[in-house]
């Protein structure tokens, strides 16, 4: 009796992936859509759901896209290989040595014993205290990219302190705490996130006026802020439970004097710091200036980050993730394929005059969908120009339609959508999966409990 034949099992991740590529290939060989527009879903398709999945790994799936988006000749290269040229992509790099440096001299385990004792011993306060310090560096820091940079060896520090080593709940909810915290509840800060910056920037091209500072931060912060802090901390514990286990001998070995090393490392990052800050100021990009650190480090006899560890230590596949990323964004955006998503939304959109409660719910399925396909920065250069037939459509302000992107924007469904996301999990070391999870729950609590709370305060500040 010959022996039977049996297919290798998918897991539910697997099965979603193969049927993201199917249905690509499926789009590529139809082509329903004019032009160059049926090859970027194609890729959208695939690429999104191999990211979204898992199932490859991330920088994997990017070289893929570059890969296919020239064979397909999709777009020209520098549309493709756009993201290399980013600035966001060099304050990735800077941000990686820098993280190596203060991992190697020991100066994130130091600063972590110090926080560890202000945070207190419980794993609510080391998850609370966290993320509470990614928010308050949104007033500080402009660039979401630079505060997880900063922020993610001192929370690693803080993790290996409280005993937990990397994969267990503990360890990826300190991750989770310093990832989520330095980034999604600061869109509703108007200089601190990429996304923001685009929809003030497009509006004022367009000649639309863009809100002040404290305009902003009232319609945005106590709901989409602050609320949204507490539930993701309440989120985090809950979901990856752990306990604490301090480890003395780490304090004990952070108790000396700080080291020629440390003190060097300091004195850079507090500069760094400071002119992140300052950039309206000086007008220096963080991406330059976070290059500039990385330059000081890795110069011989003077650095602090040697050629062993260049090699060895920094992730130099999260620079790939992120330039794919960006690739694809621009893909969907210059092919016009964005375009064409949202005005297909629009048409299942109740927008009507009067209809608040339909025009709200509207406009946030609609920036929060479209972020799928053009990633977060790319909701704002799509919508802002529609931003006029938007507001005939529901009959609200010009400057209500213009905010009500942030009610989208700052609810990423999937990680893949915000680079920061991505890059800070790559530094601190954990797989995306949960950071999937957790933009999914946190995504469905917005939608169920957050945009209504959001409604009310709306309409409580007469912007309805």
């Amino acid at each position: 009796m010959s022996p039977s034949l049996s297919l290798p099992r998918l897991t539910p991740s697997q099965a979603l992936a193969w049927l993201a590529l199917a249905a690509g290939l499926a789009i590529l060989i139809v082509r329903p859509l004019p032009g160059g527009e049926s090859a970027a879903l194609a890729l959208a398709v695939a690429c999104i759901g191999l990211w979204a999945t898992g199932a490859v790994p991330e920088p994997v799936t990017a070289v893929i896209f570059f890969t296919a988006a020239m064979l397909l000749k999709v777009a020209p290269p520098q549309v493709v290989f756009g993201g290399f040229e980013s600035a966001a992509l060099w304050l990735v790099f800077g941000g990686l040595v820098m993280g190596v440096a203060v991992r190697t001299t020991g100066l994130g385990e130091r600063i972590a014993t110090r926080l560890s004792v202000a945070f207190g011993s419980t794993y609510w306060g080391v998850i609370a205290g966290t993320t509470l310090i990614g928010v308050a560096l949104g007033f500080l820091l402009p660039s979401s990219m630079g505060r997880a940079i900063l922020l993610m060896p001192i929370a690693l520090g803080l993790a290996s302190r409280a005993g937990f080593t990397p994969g267990s709940n503990g360890h990826i909810g300190v991750v989770l705490a310093a990832a989520f915290g330095c980034h999604v509840p600061t869109f509703s800060i108007l200089p601190a996130n990429l996304p923001n910056l685009v929809l003030v920037g497009s509006a004022e091209t367009l000649g639309y006026a863009s809100p002040s500072y404290g305009e902003y931060l009232l319609l945005h912060f106590p709901v989409l802020g602050l609320l949204k802090t507490a539930i993701m901390v309440v989120l985090i514990v809950r979901l990856w439970p752990d306990t604490p286990r301090p480890q003395s001998a780490a304090a004990e070995g952070v108790s000396r004097p700080m080291s020629k090393a440390e003190i060097r490392l300091s004195a850079l990052l507090a500069l760094a710091l400071a002119l992140w800050a300052t950039d309206f100021l000086h007008h220096v990009s963080p991406a330059w200036v976070s290059m500039a650190a990385a330059v000081l480090l890795l110069l011989p006899g003077i650095g602090l980050v040697d050629r062993k560890d260049f090699s060895e230590k920094v992730n130099y596949g999260s620079m790939f993730y992120v330039a794919g990323i960006m690739g694809l964004g621009a893909l969907v955006g210059s092919s016009g394929l964005g375009v064409r998503l949202a005005e297909a939304i629009l048409t299942l959109l109740p927008l009507s005059p009067g209809n608040d409660v339909g025009n709200f719910a509207g406009l946030a399925a609609l920036s929060t969908l479209l972020g799928l396909a053009t990633t977060l920065p790319g909701v704002p250069a799509v919508l802002t120009p529609m931003t006029a037939h938007l507001a005939e459509a529901s009959g609200w302000p010009v400057e209500a339609v213009l905010m009500s992107q942030v009610l989208g924007f700052s609810n990423p469904i999937l990680p893949y959508e915000s680079a920061p996301l991505v890059v800070a999990m790559h530094l601190g070391g954990e797989r995306l999966k949960p950071a999937r999870d957790l933009c999914l729950l946190l995504a469905l609590i917005s939608v169920v409990v957050l945009l209504p709370l959001d409604f009310l305060w709306w309409k409580l500040l007469g912007w309805l």
